[in-house]
């Protein structure tokens, strides 16, 4: 890209980059230089938004939670609609889709992000830990709402579910998903 030509919200072209080269390369490809690469831009785009490769990942990891935050509020909503099972399988599979399951690997591979996403977030594997908050609140207003037992252990549904979700997911052979219909069963399962 030319000097001098600007580029509109930098932050979001460079983390779309990022998602691409994550998606293709691994972990291992996923380097300052092949992101601004991808973006087509001078390495220094990246460091004149980010004090260093690092903060750049955590801003990404950190974007990624702020979307399963929002999706947490719209699977909220639907509590008392619908059945759970279809629920919280069309929130699970949404929130695991390709790019959440190449960050979670990427928190996983890169001990260093992970220590420093923990300062910022702790209690938990960043992303994993805001999902299973997610379901768990969503299951904490259906129990309120009658729709599970009274005494259902919410919190330990919760991570039966992301930790379910996790294998299926992040098992699948690469460039595949699990189906809708197993996700389906896996939440009914858990549920049970």
């Amino acid at each position: 890209m030319p000097t001098g030509v600007a580029i509109r919200d930098a932050r979001r072209h460079l983390f779309e980059a990022a998602e691409r080269v994550l998606l293709r390369e691994g972990p291992l490809g996923l380097t300052s230089r092949a992101v601004t690469t991808e973006a087509g831009v001078a390495k220094g785009v990246l460091h004149r938004h980010f004090t260093d490769f690092d903060a750049f990942l955590i801003a990404l990891v950190l974007d990624r939670i702020a979307g399963v935050e929002s999706r947490s509020a719209t699977l909220l909503a639907a509590a008392g609609t619908g059945t759970v099972t279809a629920n919280l399988a069309d929130a699970v599979d949404d929130v695991f889709g390709p790019v959440a399951v190449a960050i979670i690997g990427l928190i996983s591979f890169r001990d260093d992000l992970r220590a420093r996403l923990r300062e910022l977030r702790p209690g938990g594997i960043p992303l994993l830990a805001e999902a299973t908050d997610m379901v768990a609140g969503y299951l904490a207003a259906e129990r309120s709402a009658g729709r599970l037992a009274p005494g259902a252990d919410v919190s330990t549904m919760a991570l039966m579910l992301v930790g379910g979700a996790n294998l299926i997911f992040g098992g699948a052979p690469p460039g595949e998903r699990p189906s809708l219909d197993e996700v389906r069963r896996m939440v009914a399962s858990a549920l049970r």
